[in-house]
C-alpha cells in the first residue's frame, strides 16, 4: 500500500502540469493547430462584386448604412439583401434611409405575420399588406422558420407551411414577380439523437435550446415535406430555399429535389461548411445546377465572409472553418470556374429579384 502510494506521489511530480491538464481536456477544449504545411491562397475580396442575398439588419439608420457600405467595399460586396424588413412603417423607414443615402446597394425584403392565421379576412389582409409592402419599395419576401415551427392556428394547432389558407401569399408573390426565400426547419441533426453518434453534438450541448424532436414540434421530415409541397402547389412563384434546404450533406437529394422542382433555387447561407468538405462532389453539384445557386452569408460578420471565398474560389487544402461547433473539420476549396462563380456571385441573383443595379457588375 505504502510504495503504491509512492508511486502515485512521485508520479505527480515528475509528470507535467500540462500533460495532467492535458488528461482530462474535453472535447469542446481540444482545438490543436494542424502541422500539416500546404500552399495557401486566403482571399480577403471575392474574385467579382457578389450579391449577399441572405444579411439580416435590424437597424438601418443612415449611420449604420455608412458603416455598412465600409465593410461591403472591403469585400467587394456589391448588394446587400436584407431579409429582415418587417412590413408597414418600420419597413418604410428603412427604405426611405436606403433611398436617401445608398439606393443601389441595398434591397430589403419585407416579412409576414402569421399570427392570427383562421381569423375573419386574415388571409385578405396579409395580402393586401404584402402587396402595399412591395409596391413602397420591397424587393422579396422573407420566411423564417417560426413557420413550421412556432406559429399556430386561432384553433391551437400547428400552423404547416403548405396550410390552404397561405396560399394567396405566395400567388401574390407569382403575380409580381417576386422570389420568395424561405428557411424551413433546422439541420436534421436537431431531430437526432443527442449522442455520440451526432455530428451536432457540439451545438446542442452549447446550444440546448436547439434540440427538436418528433413531438417538438413535429417530425423533421413532416417539416421539410410540407415546404416541398408548397413549392410544387405554386409552380409559378420563385423559391429560394434557404441553407440549401438542410440537403447540403445530401447533394444527390438536393439535385433530385431541383430536377423535380425548377421553382426552386437555394442559397448557401450557413452552410459552406458541408460544402468545404466534400471539394469534388460539390464542385460537380455547383457546375451541373450553377443556373440555380446563390450566395448568401446569414449572420453578418464581415471577418467570416474570407472563408467562403476561399472555399468557391481556390483549390486550398485542410483549412480550418471559424465555428467550431458548426464543423470540427477542416475545408477544402472547390475551384470553381468563373462562369460559375459570377453566376453564384451575382448572376442568379440579378436574374431572380427584380430591380437590381446591373451597372455594379461586370456586363460579360
Amino acid at each position: 500500500m505504502g510504495s503504491k502510494y509512492f508511486f502515485i506521489v512521485m508520479l505527480a511530480i515528475v509528470t507535467p502540469y500540462s500533460i495532467m491538464i492535458g488528461q482530462d481536456m474535453g472535447f469542446e477544449s481540444y482545438n490543436p493547430k494542424s502541422t500539416l504545411v500546404v500552399p495557401e491562397h486566403k482571399v480577403k475580396k471575392a474574385k467579382f462584386p457578389f450579391i449577399d442575398v441572405h444579411s439580416h439588419q435590424r437597424d438601418m439608420s443612415a449611420e449604420t448604412l455608412a458603416t455598412l457600405i465600409k465593410d461591403m467595399d472591403t469585400l467587394n460586396e456589391g448588394i446587400m439583401v436584407n431579409l429582415s424588413g418587417g412590413s408597414g412603417e418600420r419597413l418604410n423607414t428603412m427604405l426611405q434611409n436606403i433611398k436617401a443615402t445608398y439606393p443601389n446597394r441595398f434591397v430589403v425584403f419585407a416579412n409576414v405575420d402569421f399570427d392570427g392565421v383562421g381569423s375573419n379576412g386574415w388571409s385578405e389582409k396579409a395580402v393586401e399588406q404584402l402587396e402595399t409592402d412591395i409596391k413602397n419599395g420591397a424587393k422579396g419576401l422573407k420566411i423564417y422558420k417560426s413557420l413550421g415551427l412556432r406559429y399556430k392556428d386561432t384553433n391551437g394547432k400547428r400552423l404547416a407551411i403548405d396550410d390552404p389558407r397561405l396560399d394567396p401569399i405566395w400567388a401574390k408573390c407569382a403575380e409580381m414577380g417576386i422570389p420568395v426565400l424561405i428557411h424551413a426547419a433546422d439541420p436534421k441533426s436537431f431531430w437526432d439523437p443527442m449522442d455520440s453518434d451526432n455530428e451536432r453534438w457540439l451545438e446542442l450541448k452549447t446550444h440546448p435550446r436547439r434540440k427538436r424532436s418528433d413531438t417538438d414540434p413535429a417530425p423533421w421530415e413532416q417539416i421539410i415535406q410540407e415546404q416541398h409541397n408548397m413549392f410544387k402547389n405554386h409552380p409559378n412563384t420563385k423559391f429560394i430555399n434557404a441553407h440549401m434546404g438542410w440537403y447540403a450533406n445530401d447533394l444527390k437529394k438536393l439535385g433530385e429535389l431541383l430536377d423535380t422542382m425548377p421553382n426552386m433555387y437555394v442559397g448557401i447561407a450557413a452552410v459552406i461548411a458541408e460544402l468545404g468538405r466534400q471539394p469534388k462532389f460539390a464542385r460537380a453539384f455547383f457546375i451541373k445546377y450553377q443556373d440555380r445557386i446563390l450566395f448568401g452569408k446569414d449572420s453578418w460578420k464581415p471577418e467570416e465572409f474570407p472563408t467562403y471565398f476561399r472555399v468557391l474560389e481556390t483549390e486550398d487544402e485542410y483549412f480550418p472553418y471559424y465555428k467550431k461547433y458548426h464543423a470540427f473539420w477542416a475545408m477544402y476549396g472547390l475551384g470553381l470556374p468563373d462562369e460559375v462563380l459570377k453566376k453564384v456571385y451575382y448572376k442568379n441573383a440579378l436574374h431572380l429579384i427584380p430591380g437590381l443595379d446591373n451597372g455594379l457588375f461586370p456586363k460579360d
